[in-house]
């Protein structure tokens, strides 16, 4: 018997859902191992876990997600918020650094079996008071945010950068900010670098202070003068401004410096341009290196020396943390920190004699 056609604008009847039991009958084995088979616990045979998936792929067979957040006592939902953004939340992801963090953050919850959810930065109690949220993720807070605070005493397990070291509830993956400026200055002082300059951004997060706190002990330590531009706003134009006045300003400080670390986002290309505006050759009279993850600096001329984040590696790092920490149901504060990586180029290599 052929089956009637359905009329126009009634709607498709939905297709029954497939059950473990139906995936059991099918391939002729207990409920009971198609659920250790589909689940990788038990001690069967790869033949068996491998027919068993099969099947289920084949006839359309998803767990029961609500049953399963009742069994395991979890949504298994993440909240993502990037603190550093406030004033413009939803642009984050133009950023090289945190589009790569945030994406990697998302792929290494999803293998464990979290979803990501996305949050605006500032006060959330509006967004996040009626999602079931397993933890959520702070990157780069800024000094003075509420959101840890509240999050926190909401009972919701926190993971940031290290500013929440010791916080009960709270767990961190961080990079050594003083270690990763004093090798990238040692890099440069090595090279005959004696004038560094720095642009930093008008940030009050944990990383930014760490670094300007390094770069002003190294200078006393070495007995130079601070050169320090700020950029007062996130963005290519309002770091290029602030590259500019770094090789522009007062000469007073024993002139022109003769090498610039970039802390504050922008495209290298740009900021090359900046430099070469200003009448300097890179690398004969200008030193220069970009705290960047642009993959446009390695195609310059000449190449941009980067220090890398290692965002990836922050994110696979920490995630895989705070998912242990909630399957383990941790509470003491932990953390995980992360190497950075100086990838020198031609930009801040001295052209030598043979």
């Amino acid at each position: 018997m052929t089956e009637a056609p359905r009329q126009a604008g009634q709607p498709a009847q939905a297709r029954p859902r497939v059950r473990l039991v139906d995936v059991a009958r099918e391939v002729g084995l207990s409920k009971t191992t198609v659920s250790a088979a589909l689940n990788g616990t038990g001690r069967l045979s790869p033949a068996v876990r491998e027919k068993a998936r099969e099947a289920a792929r084949t006839m359309g067979y998803r767990p029961n997600a609500t049953a399963r957040q009742l069994r395991a006592g979890r949504a298994r939902l993440i909240g993502y918020v990037v603190g550093e953004m406030a004033h413009a939340p939803w642009t984050f992801l133009e950023s090289p650094y945190f589009a790569r963090l945030t994406g990697a953050t998302a792929a290494t919850a999803l293998r464990r079996g979290y979803a990501v959810v996305l949050l605006p930065a500032g006060s959330l109690q509006q967004e996040w008071a009626d999602l079931p949220l397993d933890a959520v993720v702070v990157a780069d807070p800024v000094a003075g945010d509420r959101i840890i605070d509240d999050l926190l005493a909401a009972g919701i397990p926190v993971f940031s950068d290290r500013s929440v070291e010791g916080r009960a509830g709270a767990h961190w993956v961080d990079v050594d900010a003083a270690a990763a400026t004093r090798e990238t200055l040692d890099h440069l002082r090595g090279e005959g670098a004696r004038r560094p300059a720095m642009v930093l951004p008008d940030s009050t997060t944990g990383f930014h202070t760490g670094v300007l706190a390094a770069y002003r002990d190294w200078c006393a330590a070495h007995d130079l003068p601070e050169r320090i531009a700020r950029a007062a706003t996130p963005g290519n134009g309002p770091v290029v401004a602030a590259v500019e006045a770094a090789l522009t300003g007062p000469a007073e400080q024993g002139g022109r410096p003769d090498a610039l670390l970039v802390v504050a986002e922008a495209s290298p290309p740009l900021v090359l341009e900046a430099a070469r505006r200003n009448g300097y050759q890179v690398p004969g009279d200008l030193l220069l290196v970009c705290v960047s993850e642009d993959p446009a600096a390695e195609h310059t001329r000449p190449p941009v020396t980067t220090l890398s984040l290692r965002p990836q590696e922050v994110a696979r790092a920490g995630t895989e943390h705070l998912v242990n920490v909630l399957e383990l149901g941790r509470t003491e504060p932990s953390g995980v920190l992360v190497a950075t990586r100086l990838d020198v180029r031609e930009s801040s290599r001295r052209a030598r004699p043979r």
